[in-house]
Formats: structure tokens, C-alpha cells, sequence
């Protein structure tokens, strides 16, 4: 690819779509050191050194023609399941779940290569299959749900495994799937349910659900965090503590050190900014995902418009789970919030994502 193709190619960017990238991921560098400036170890640095490597990929992907899928999607899928089961053998416990690969210079989560594979080879299926009955398509896209999603759950890492339904819920209608199906899955989906939980779950994750439900069930133990997330956020008024305040929950340690980072970030700048700040914060997410649904809605193809769809649906879902848990709003799913919370290979996932969005608007129209 010339100068010149790659010239042509940045001035056809979305200019909000890359505005909002690169604004959420210096953002998130910020947030991640006023979460943790008190603490002797620089996650930000870090979070620095991904975001030198993720922005390379961002812009490779923005500028590659999305339908490199066709070729790449099975490959990913397949390399993203059997990395999944190299975890069970040589990957890193942290915090109870062994759902990680150490690559050396940091760990490396194939969870999230795995859904970034699930949304490809779910766009390049259901593209290829308009003329397959719908049953025989929902059942394929069920078995490629089911292999890496009983993986994730055995690590155990249900929040890994809860992204994919809504993922590929959104795929298929926008596949053209007719609603009395998608309805007759979902109600089979809550059927299943009471059993998932039964014998699909730990005892902590049972424990995470009864105290979303009732978040003074164990105040001391098992619902302190949610409890203190609460009081946090809500402690933090219209205009919040301040950066650097002193005596916030955060700084004082109520709020465990080890997730402020990463799952509990939002509750950490929630009462730093107060409600001016979480206002900003969610309408930038929101300019973010309408962006990507435009993109969807003008994409040259039905290749292009599954891709777009899913790759919101999937951090649609990131952000709402992860805020919402800050809030009592959803379970504590271990979900991080895109392109702000601390962690390598989240962003380097998102990052492609978002280069494949631009990739979709770009190559909209041939730009050759």
C-alpha cells in the first residue's frame, strides 16, 4: 500500500470514531493513575506501553480491507479455542480463575481473542448462509457459541461467557433471522437458567447473584465491595471529591486495591467527578457505540453490517455490565470497562475492534 493509498485512506476516517478512540484510551491512562497513584506499583505506565502497541494495530486494521475476515475469521476462531485449552495446562491463576497466558513480558487473556473471533466467524456464517433454514442456522451458530463459552465457564470466568448471547442475539436479527425464533431462544435461555447456576457456578458466583439482589444480605463479607462501590458513587455529589482528594473510599482502602484498576474503575472516578464526570464519561461511550451503529447502518455490505453490529453489541455489552455492576444495576461479572480499565490484552481486543469499525467505513466505498 502507497503513501499516497494511505493518505487517501486516514483523510476517509471517521473523524468522531477516532476522535472518541484515542480520547477514551489517553482517558484511560488517566483514570487508571488516579486510581492507583497512592499504591507503589505504576499500572499506568503500563497501560502506556499497551496503548504504544494497540494504536499500531488500530490503525493497520482501519486501513486493511475489512473483508480480510473471509479469510482470517477461522483461523482466529480456532486459534482463540485452542489457546483456551492451553490455559488449562499451562496458564496463570489469578485470583481463583486460570484464565491467563503469561507471554513474558505481561499475561494475555484468550477469552477476549475468543469473543473478537466469535463476532468474526458469527458475520462471515450467517453472511454465507441467507438461504439455510433458520433452525439449522441458529443451531450452528449455538455450537460455535457452545465450545469456547463451556471453556471460559470452566476457568471459571462467567463474565467471559456472558457477552456472547447478547453478541450473537443482535448478529442474527441483523442477519435476518425472524423474531419468532430469537424469542423462542431466549425463552429457552432463561429455562436454562435455574441449572447454569445449580451446577454451572462456584459458590462465589452464586454469591455474587444473591447479593446483587439484595446488596445487604453480607455487608461485611461477600457484598462489601458493591456496598462500598455504592457509597463511593454515591458520596460523590454533583461535582465529586476531586482528583487526588484526600479521604475518598479509594484512598482509605475500602475499595479493594487489587480491582480498582480494572473491574471497579468507574467507582473510583464515579467519586472523584461526581455526577458531572459519570454524565461525560457514559455520553462518550454512547457518541462512541452511535458511531459504530452508523457505520453499521452504512456499510457497503451485509459482511460489513454484521461486523459493525457485533462489534458494538460486544461493547455495548462491556460497558453496560461493567458500570452497572458499579451500581448495583447488574451481578459482579469481573467485566472490564472498554478502553479505560487496566488490562493489555482488553485493549489490544478493542482496539482491533474499533480498527475493523473504521475498516467498514473506509472501504464503504471503493477507495482504490
Amino acid at each position: 500500500m502507497n503513501t499516497l493509498m494511505l493518505a487517501r485512506k486516514f483523510r476517509a476516517m471517521n473523524k468522531l470514531l477516532l476522535i472518541l478512540t484515542m480520547a477514551l484510551g489517553f482517558f484511560g491512562i488517566y483514570a487508571i493513575y488516579s486510581a492507583t497513584w497512592m499504591r507503589d506499583t505504576p499500572f499506568w505506565t503500563s497501560q502506556i506501553r499497551w496503548l504504544l502497541i494497540c494504536f499500531p494495530v488500530f490503525f493497520f486494521i482501519s486501513f486493511t480491507d475489512y473483508r480480510w475476515v473471509r479469510m482470517g475469521a477461522v483461523p482466529i476462531y480456532i486459534v482463540s479455542v485452542i489457546l483456551l485449552i492451553l490455559v488449562f495446562f499451562i496458564g496463570v491463576k489469578v485470583f481463583g480463575a486460570r484464565s491467563w497466558l503469561n507471554l513474558g513480558f505481561g499475561n494475555f487473556q484468550p477469552s477476549q481473542m475468543a469473543i473478537f473471533g466469535g463476532v468474526l466467524i458469527f458475520a462471515l456464517f450467517l453472511n454465507d448462509s441467507q438461504e439455510m433454514n433458520p433452525v439449522f442456522r441458529i443451531l450452528i451458530c449455538l455450537t460455535l457459541t457452545a465450545v469456547p463459552c463451556v471453556l471460559i465457564l470452566i476457568q471459571p470466568y462467567l463474565g467471559g461467557t456472558l457477552v456472547w448471547l447478547p453478541v450473537l442475539f443482535a448478529m442474527l436479527f441483523v442477519a435476518g433471522v425472524q423474531v419468532r425464533y430469537l424469542v423462542t431462544l431466549f425463552l429457552l435461555g432463561v429455562a436454562l437458567i435455574p441449572l447454569v447456576v445449580n451446577f454451572g457456578l462456584k459458590p462465589y458466583q452464586k454469591d455474587r447473584i444473591l447479593i446483587f439482589l439484595d446488596p445487604s444480605l453480607d455487608p461485611r463479607g461477600a457484598g462489601w465491595t458493591i456496598n462500598q462501590s455504592l457509597n463511593a458513587i454515591g458520596s460523590a455529589g454533583f461535582w465529586g471529591k476531586g482528583f487526588k482528594a484526600h479521604n475518598t473510599l479509594n484512598e482509605l482502602g475500602y475499595l479493594p486495591s487489587t480491582i480498582v484498576h480494572t473491574d471497579f474503575i468507574y467507582s473510583v472516578f464515579g467519586e472523584q467527578h461526581g455526577f458531572i464526570g459519570a454524565i461525560l464519561l457514559i455520553s462518550s461511550f454512547a457518541a462512541l457505540l452511535l458511531s459504530g451503529l452508523y457505520i453499521a447502518s452504512q456499510a457497503q455490505d451485509q459482511l460489513g453490517r454484521l461486523l459493525a453490529v457485533g462489534i458494538v453489541m460486544l461493547l455495548f455489552t462491556h460497558v453496560f455490565m461493567n458500570i452497572g455492576m458499579t451500581v448495583a444495576v447488574t451481578p459482579i461479572t469481573g467485566l472490564p470497562l472498554p478502553l479505560v480499565s487496566y488490562g493489555g490484552s482488553f485493549l489490544l481486543i478493542t482496539m482491533a475492534c474499533l480498527g475493523l469499525l473504521q475498516s467498514i467505513w473506509i472501504h464503504r466505498k471503493l477507495v482504490y
